[in-house]
């Protein structure tokens, strides 16, 4: 009995030990598990944003840390320099010229069927007709053309470009061609191509590639908000880009409106909107005989854009300033977006959503030095119209996030649209002025 219960007191004695270790154990786990969730919603991502070395040579480890310093070391070539002579700025433009041809890549097709009338039909005040036209031998794609009533023997003309979620049918004030992508198609901002009608000029519209006409099952599931990603993957792929491949269909179309005796060769104008305007610069680059321009966005050194956008999201992944559909390989080695809008000049040209008036000097510089200052004309949006409403940096500062990106460059995301009422005007007096 002695044995027994001396027995049972040290098993009792051993069960409380043992039960305050599991405790201990447990209250570790617990603080352990509460300091980790601790330093998880700890992490604030806007101290982060700005990208530094912790070495003294200043060196990364960090693969995206050191892209980032790639970038920041990455001088275009064909860079503008205001302090050109004329001749010095031909050579310039001559060379940014073949590097875009180069880097585009569009290919020397032959022999593919001419283009081909759909239909014709009368609209008031005006004809609208539907091409079809075989860029590639896998491709049909297609165009619209509104013709005015009263139009001349020969005529202006402009090729019209929507922006990212546009179709040629909204530009034209046309309903849609799918349910899903039913728009508020008589909205006089996004009717480009209804106001270059009323004009009395010619308006051809086209799709941006992967979009419209030419987008895939979006039909049935999401509208307009295209899936361009997965035609821009695999264009890179096969050693293309999205921008290459689209600025290639709208030049099968100028090539086009060349061809057609309704229209007058040399008064040829290309207006984009928004993810239009890429397509435009292309065009401008590669063919010097278009007229004039019409670029409906702000104005952004996009090389600048991918250094200074860095502060991460709340997992801590770093933004890219655009998505894979922008991406052109070897772009940024050759030049920026003001260069090559710079490179316009002297040829007439609209800028209607400002930027910064660091950017847009250049473009000025460019056509001071070509001899033609009047052939340029830049509007801000609206609301930074007045010079002391606008942010004026020579460098913007690095580890912001979107939204600040924005509001540093002057861009009033809510007054994003075709600025018929600048454009119209401009172009009105521009066309009086070279028809005389």
């Amino acid at each position: 009995m002695k044995v027994a219960s001396s027995f049972s007191i040290a098993n009792h004695k051993n069960y409380y030990i043992m039960k305050f270790i599991k405790n201990i154990m447990l209250w570790a786990f617990l603080a352990f598990s509460t300091s980790l969730m601790a330093q998880e919603t700890t992490f604030v991502p806007s101290e982060h944003g700005f990208i530094k070395s912790d070495r003294e040579d200043g060196r990364f480890i960090s693969s995206r840390r050191i892209v980032h310093a790639m970038l920041k070391n990455t001088h275009p070539k064909y860079t503008f320099n205001p302090d050109m002579n004329l001749s010095e700025f031909k050579i310039w433009q001559t060379g940014l010229r073949e590097a875009m041809k180069d880097i585009m890549c569009h290919p020397d097709i032959k022999g593919q069927p001419a283009p081909k009338l759909l239909k014709s039909e009368p609209r008031e005040g005006y004809t609208l007709e539907k091409w079809e036209f075989y860029p590639l031998s896998e491709c049909v794609s297609t165009f619209l053309v509104l013709i005015p009533d009263n139009v001349k023997k020969t005529s202006p003309a402009v090729m019209c470009i929507p922006g990212s979620g546009g179709t040629k049918e909204r530009l034209a004030g046309e309903p849609p061609l799918e349910p899903k992508f039913e728009e508020d198609y008589h909205n006089d901002k996004a009717a480009m191509a209804l106001r270059y009608v009323e004009m009395g000029i010619i308006a051809v519209v086209v799709d941006n590639a992967a979009a419209g006409e030419a987008s895939d099952l979006e039909k049935y599931t999401v509208g307009t908000s295209f899936h361009y990603d997965g035609t821009a993957r695999y264009l890179l792929e096969l050693g293309w880009s999205y921008l290459g491949y689209t600025s290639f269909l709208d030049m099968q179309v100028i090539n086009w409106m060349k061809q057609d005796k309704r229209i007058d060769k040399d008064r040829l104008i290309v207006s984009g909107f928004s993810l239009g305007t890429e397509p435009l610069m292309v065009l401008a680059s590669l063919d010097p005989s278009i007229y004039a321009f019409v670029y409906n966005d702000f104005l952004c050194n996009t090389l600048e854009r991918a250094v200074v956008m860095t502060e991460p999201d709340k997992n801590g992944i770093r933004p890219f300033p655009n998505t894979i559909r922008h991406l052109i390989p070897r772009f940024w080695n050759n030049f920026n977006f003001p260069d090559i809008v710079s490179a316009i000049a002297p040829r007439p040209l609209i800028l209607t959503e400002g930027g910064l008036d660091r950017d847009l000097n250049l473009v000025r510089k460019a056509y001071e030095i070509t001899g033609h200052p009047e052939n340029l004309e830049i509007h801000h949006y609206p609301k930074f119209s007045d010079p002391k409403s606008r942010i004026d940096l020579k460098t913007l500062p690095e580890g912001i996030n979107r939204d600040q990106y924005y509001d540093l460059v002057n861009v009033d995301r809510t007054s994003h649209y075709f600025k018929a009422i600048t454009v119209i005007p401009w172009l009105t007096k521009l066309l009086q002025r070279d028809s005389k």
